[in-house]
């Protein structure tokens, strides 16, 4: 399927997602939620696919956020039911999700990143949660992503400033996993995505259910004791891959995954 703000490569297990709207910094609207959306969805119901990288087109930004530009211009702003780019809003995919980081990503750009499992930027980038400069709020998922993953307190030294923020800085943060050259960053991301993609995916699913799900439960124990309810643990433990990973180690051969 052709996208007009977007677009999609298939290579191996791996989807790369690239949204395409360089001349508004990858800034997202309507059209390129809703196209995200769909590519999401579709990601997420193709038991081929099992790592997702997101990008931005060209080497001036991941994204922009929001396109204030279009809201001024007065077209009505609406977000999908999935939200911001399909990801902010969306609970129910475990299926792990890289963020190639390219170059700017403000606002609803980096509440996409966070949205994201792990993130990679290249040196160029920068990070911030601006919306207060402009009589707004960061509330996709932002507000609630950025505390949970650095801390309360740092969190509010960029929220309360709106400040921007160096990969470098963010990697010292805690919210960027690495940081490499830009001509690099894509090969870095095809190759952590290689790393994930030579586990067992019912293994990867269950780990990252087991993570989100059990962030807000209150205490350690009911974490604990409630992990093996979670959909995906149940589904790795009548999985193929549960006896394959077992009888691959004994054969002393590499597993076969089959993802079910």
């Amino acid at each position: 399927m052709a996208y007009e703000h977007c677009s999609v490569a298939r290579e191996g297990r791996v989807t790369i997602v690239t949204i395409n709207r360089p001349d508004r910094m990858n800034a997202l609207h309507p059209p390129a939620n809703a196209e995200l959306e769909t590519i999401f969805n579709d990601f997420a119901a193709d038991p081929e696919q099992w790592v997702a990288i997101l990008t931005g087109a060209g080497p001036r930004a991941f994204s922009a956020g929001n396109d204030l530009r279009y809201q001024a211009e007065g077209n009505a702003v609406t977000v999908p039911k999935t939200g911001f780019a399909g990801l902010t809003s969306r609970w129910d995919l475990d299926k792990p999700i890289i963020a190639a980081v390219n170059g700017v990503a403000m606002g609803g750009g980096f509440e996409i990143a966070l949205a994201c499992d792990i993130i990679l930027a290249s040196d160029t980038a920068t990070f911030a949660l601006p919306e207060p400069k402009v009589g707004l709020a960061a509330l996709a998922g932002g507000l609630h992503r950025l505390p949970r993953t650095i801390g309360v307190k740092r969190a509010m030294g960029m929220i309360l400033t709106g400040r921007s923020v160096s990969a470098a800085e963010g990697k010292a943060l805690g919210f960027v996993h690495d940081v490499v050259a830009p001509e690099a960053l894509l090969d870095a991301a095809r190759a952590l995505a290689a790393q994930i993609c030579e586990l067992s995916p019912m293994s990867i699913r269950a780990s990252k259910q087991v993570v989100s799900r059990s962030l807000d439960t209150p205490s350690l124990q009911a974490a604990y004791e409630g992990q093996m309810a979670h959909p995906a643990v149940n589904a790795l433990w009548k999985s193929e891959d549960l006896r394959e990973g077992p009888l691959a180690f004994a054969q002393k051969r590499k597993p076969e995954w089959k993802g079910k």
